[in-house]
């Protein structure tokens, strides 16, 4: 349980540097449009630190971690990092007017879309193991 408050809480952290770096980011380069730096912060506060703090909660009362738990959760990092990673960077360059070849645009949506992959097939495995351990508590 200790090793979910402790990644939520560094996933607070990220989500905090995501808001500040989009805020000065922006304001330092008189951008005043949409851009998608503003969503990192709120990616890595939902499915980082609220999903965690979720996972502590279930598993202080169904205790659900299994020997493949870390696995799963090794991909949903990964996925969670790729994904706020590759929207950092098309909102760096949209701050900066950068122009992209369809090529590059292409790849940064491909690369996105990866991460949310790997953090939809690990989400929908931890719920299969949350719901195995509630069935058990309810025999």
């Amino acid at each position: 349980m200790k090793r979910y408050m402790n990644t939520a809480l560094f996933y607070a952290i990220l989500a905090m540097a995501g808001g500040v770096f989009y805020r000065e980011f922006t304001k330092f380069n008189n951008f005043a449009g949409s851009t998608s730096l503003g969503v990192v912060h709120t990616h890595y506060f939902l499915l980082g630190t609220a999903f965690f703090v979720l996972l502590l909660l279930l598993e202080k009362n169904f205790a659900f971690t299994a020997q493949k738990t870390g696995r799963v959760l090794a991909v949903y990092h990964i996925g969670l990092n790729l994904t706020a990673v590759m929207l950092a960077v098309r909102g760096v360059t949209q701050v900066l007017g950068t122009a992209l070849s369809s090529g590059m645009d292409a790849a940064l949506s491909g690369i996105a879309g990866i991460g949310h992959i790997l953090l939809g097939v690990s989400l929908v495995l931890l719920l299969l193991q949350v719901r195995r351990s509630v069935a058990k508590v309810k025999r």
